[in-house]
């Protein structure tokens, strides 16, 4: 029989007795023996075991009746031969010395079990004593693209957890996706936790690692030597990897497609450039605030992987305008590009970028917080983007009315538009773009926009924009009632509007607006525009009543139950009413439950004091179609309204 032990010291320490001075342990050393065929490999791993007492006088046993006895060794061998399943994760609970055991075995090192599966082995048995063995609820286990999905956060992160789902997906077809967002601060994840997954997990195809700072490059090397399937990897606030880690990754994880790499330290151009060269399918790649990439990073991994590389983010890096210089150039598969926070990248790096002809297949730009990015320079990006039909500019400074109305004429496939922040453009740019456009343009959101002041045009009004169907002007004070009414003659064909927190306008601004459009509007977003009145929803029921599908009103407190009449009587297919902060009654919301031709799905009465207990049948009445409610802060509806309710409408999520 091959050596159980193999024991270095001299034989005079044994002393001619029984190893196990108690008959009843030696029979169970033998019952293991007998079953289990154990031997020594020639290349053992470090364990840590020993349950025997070096003495001065000699070799001392501990008496323990128990298979804890045995070194690790002969766990080892033990473990690696227990089936896949109920069987493992048995083992897996009767201690944590037990699990970290066999999460360190490899898949590859368990012998072949028994290839019937029992339905008994789908799900893992439940841990007991001082193990904690994640169940499905406590990881937050849902199927994502075909395969089994865990994520750990916060204080669940240890390295126990990670363990357990090592040994316990083995039998559900291994682990596919793994997020740790955050760690434990008295026992957060480190290289061991991830070590197990990257043992137990073979299968992981895409891995998610956030605010992990005891997480270095072992445990990365675990991953890229056992997890050659991975896909997608994540590394955000990662301050203990480094080139390294993520070089292993390129070595042997060849089917890499998406990498989001932020606020990583210490992960520099070796790294990046490895990647470009080892991941020929890495189509998506987004890195923000690593300080030590910069230009000779990005341009090799943009030269190396331009065939095939379509989406690409920047953001808070140190380069200038040769990396842009490259992107232009080498981009022709690019299709999605976000750059942002560039503060040595200059107008020359983005005129090149567009003038050199390489992002002909570019259809969504997102640029913020660049100084480079001036009239001259977003025209040029126009010109050299030919199919560009999303574009979106936050916080330019730079960008006036000119290099909007010459961008909107030479992007001839623009469909959507969003200014944020974009303090130079005033009411003259947006007409000039509206009326420039062409025949594209469906949607135009302005967020922010400072320098917008409310005057009325002081020439016709351009030909109209037909096409454009949602517009959404929030927070931006200087736009007032006769701006609105400018643009709602340029825009006859509207079916979304979003209006929010513009506190300015009247009803004298959005009646013109809602009389012009001829489409129909679907959904309109009011709230926070606390001078109109139920003048103007009554138009708005009126005109576009059999369209008409959600309406917000939050905050308008001059909205009172003539508005609820109106809805009651023209609303047809009305099914999303936010009627917060309003002056509403119980006499409206009697009213919209006495219209059998209203259907709401979601209706917030949220801060609408005048509504009270009496309501309680008509929005029993209502609750046949409701699905969400929303009461909180409505100080005259007590508790024990509310509890009836939540009785009644058992389909319906109330929130008090």
């Amino acid at each position: 029989m091959p050596t159980l032990v193999n024991y270095s010291g001299d034989d005079e320490i044994y002393s001619g007795g029984s190893f196990y001075t108690n008959p009843s342990d030696l029979g169970r050393l033998y019952s293991i023996v007998s079953n289990v065929d154990v031997y020594s490999p020639a290349c053992k791993r470090a364990r840590i075991s020993a349950p025997f007492l070096f003495e001065s006088s000699g070799f001392e046993q501990n008496m323990r009746p128990s298979i804890e006895v045995l070194p690790d060794e002969c766990l080892f061998e033990i473990f690696r031969r227990v089936p896949e399943g109920k069987e493992r994760s048995s083992c897996a609970s009767v201690s944590k010395k037990w699990l970290m055991l066999l999460s360190s075995i490899r898949r590859s090192e368990f012998c072949n079990s028994n290839p019937v599966a029992e339905e008994e082995n789908e799900t893992a048995a439940p841990v007991c004593n001082d193990v904690e063995m994640v169940s499905c609820e406590d990881n937050g286990e849902v199927e994502s693209d075909g395969y089994l999905t865990r994520s750990l956060e916060g204080k669940k992160a240890t390295d126990m957890r990670l363990a357990a789902i090592a040994v316990g997906t083995s039998s559900r077809g291994g682990l596919g996706k793994l997020l740790i967002r955050g760690s434990n601060s008295v026992r957060g994840v480190t290289n061991r936790g991830l070590s197990a997954i990257a043992r137990g997990c073979p299968s992981l195809r895409a891995l998610s690692l956030w605010n992990v700072p005891f997480v270095g490059d072992e445990g990365l090397f675990e991953i890229a030597k056992e997890c050659h399937l991975l896909e997608k990897l994540d590394l955000s606030n990662c301050p203990s990897i480094s080139n390294k880690g993520l070089i292993a990754i390129a070595e042997n994880c060849p089917n890499l497609s998406s990498l989001n790499i932020e606020s990583c330290s210490k992960i520099g151009n070796e790294g990046l450039q490895a990647i470009g060269k080892l991941c020929p399918r890495l189509h998506s790649i987004s890195i923000k605030d690593c300080p030590l990439l910069g230009d000779h990073g990005v341009s090799s991994l943009l030269s190396s992987a331009s065939s095939v590389l379509t989406r690409v983010k920047l953001q808070g890096l140190n380069i200038t305008d040769f990396s842009l210089a490259v992107i232009g150039h080498y981009g022709k598969a690019v299709t999605n590009l976000s750059l942002s926070v560039l503060q040595h990248v200059s107008e020359r790096g983005f005129w090149v970028m567009g003038n050199a002809q390489g992002l002909q297949k570019l259809m969504s730009l997102t640029i913020t917080s660049c100084r480079g990015i001036t009239d001259v320079s977003l025209e040029a990006i126009a010109k050299g983007s030919l199919n560009l039909k999303q574009m979106c500019l936050r916080k330019c400074c730079f960008v006036s009315d000119n290099g909007l109305v010459a961008f909107a004429k030479a992007a001839g496939s623009l469909e959507s538009l969003q200014l944020e922040e974009c303090n130079r453009i005033t009411q003259s740019g947006i007409v000039g773009a509206l009326s420039n456009c062409g025949t594209k343009l469906k949607a135009l959101s302005l967020v922010k926009c400072m320098g917008i002041k409310d005057m009325a045009l002081g020439m016709p009004v351009p030909s109209p924009c037909s096409y454009l169907r949602y517009l959404s002007i929030r927070n931006c004070p200087g736009f007032g009632s006769a701006s609105l009414a400018v643009v709602g003659k340029l825009c006859p064909q509207l079916q979304h509007v979003d209006l929010s927190g513009l506190c300015g306008i009247t009803d004298s601004g959005i009646l013109p607006l809602l009389e012009s459009c001829e489409a129909g509007l679907v959904k309109v977003n009011l709230s926070g525009c606390m001078s109109l009145t139920d003048e103007v929803v009554s138009a708005l029921a009126r005109l576009h009543g059999g369209t008409l599908e959600l309406l917000n009103l939050d905050g308008c407190r001059k909205i009172t139950d003539a508005s609820l009449v109106a809805i009651a009587e023209n609303c047809l297919f009305l099914s999303d009413l936010d009627l917060s902060k309003c002056a509403v009654t119980d006499s409206g919301i009697a009213v919209m439950s006495s219209a059998e031709q209203l259907n709401l799905q979601v209706l917030s009465l949220s801060g609408c004091s005048e509504v009270s207990n009496k309501s309680l049948p008509c929005l029993k009445k209502m609750g046949r179609t409701l699905v969400g409610l929303n009461l909180q802060k409505c100080s005259s509806i007590s508790s024990s309204t509310v509890e009836l309710l939540v009785e009644s409408l058992w389909r319906c999520d109330i929130l008090s």
